[in-house]
């Protein structure tokens, strides 16, 4: 589509192409390489959404934003040369809609171009208003059963992830990346967990639906609703993590940390010929 209502612009931002929509609650940002949400400033806040300073340019993966894990997470289920968290985040999603409703909020649609050897179509939709809301919408087209696994890898910015915690997974069970082993949480998280501290990968099993990522330094709280998923994904890589990933500054760990609302692990999506499965979160800020 070529016309674009009020309060949506295109402009370059951070060296990328994005659709910049302004609404009277908020400021956000999107790429169409990868259906990418990229920063999002309500009224009143910074930035709540952290991109590497030194992410690779398209059409590699933007590191940062909201990356969108489809049709896998990882390699899940995938042979090990398969790229690392499916096609869709390296793929130039085609705009189909966008309005603006009756309270100056705005809600943009984009469709996922369907790939040879996956019989499956995917739409997604961003509303931008008071909150973020984006949801990823699965239809199976083909004849046989298939086993979906999926993430919004939704990196939040925080002023010191050393100082930060997140509420909503105390008492969950948890599959550690880096001992292959499985836990329970104890209390709030945050990167001084006495069993492995200073990093985290991990997979919360069984979770609710809201979380809360507590930021002192910056005097905030992010909040965190998800539908469609029994997973979190809570990941920053720490000090000596962050020195072999090439897109990310030695020091970047300290400025986001990774909430993802997931089918992966136990969790992964069965979906029969006809079947639709939507994965949804709900962003929003307040003050500590």
């Amino acid at each position: 589509m070529s016309a674009l209502p009020e309060g949506v612009t295109r402009e370059v931002w951070q060296g990328l192409d994005v659709l910049r929509v302004d609404t009277p609650f908020s400021i956000a940002r999107l790429s169409l390489h990868g259906g990418q949400v990229v920063s999002l400033e309500p009224d009143g806040f910074d930035d709540l959404l952290w991109l590497s300073p030194t992410t690779a340019m398209p059409p590699k993966a933007i590191r940062g934003g909201v990356p969108v894990c489809w049709p896998y997470f990882g390699r899940q289920g995938q042979p090990d040369d398969a790229p690392q968290h499916g096609h869709a985040r390296i793929s130039r999603w085609p705009l189909t809609d966008v309005r603006r409703e009756g309270d100056g909020s705005v809600v943009l649609k984009l469709a996922l171009p369907v790939r040879d050897g996956v019989p499956l179509e995917l739409q997604m939709s961003v509303h931008v208003g008071r909150e973020l809301r984006q949801s990823i919408d699965t239809l199976h087209r083909g004849d046989a059963p298939y086993r979906l696994t999926q993430a919004l890898h939704t990196y939040f910015r925080v002023a010191d992830a050393t100082r930060v915690q997140v509420t909503g997974l105390d008492g969950l069970r948890y599959a550690d990346k880096y001992d292959g082993d499985t836990h329970v949480q104890s209390g709030a998280w945050s990167l001084h967990d006495p069993r492995d501290p200073g990093r985290s990968d991990r997979i919360y099993a069984g979770t609710g639906h809201r979380f809360d990522l507590l930021d002192p330094v910056a005097s905030r709280r992010i909040r965190l609703d998800t539908f469609g998923s029994r997973s979190l994904v809570v990941w920053n890589p720490g000090e000596a993590g962050a020195r072999d990933i090439a897109d990310l500054p030695d020091d970047g760990w300290r400025n986001f940390v990774c909430l993802e609302p997931a089918n992966a692990w136990e969790d992964a999506i069965e979906l029969e010929p006809g079947q639709r499965h939507r994965l949804s979160h709900v962003i929003s800020a307040g003050s500590l």
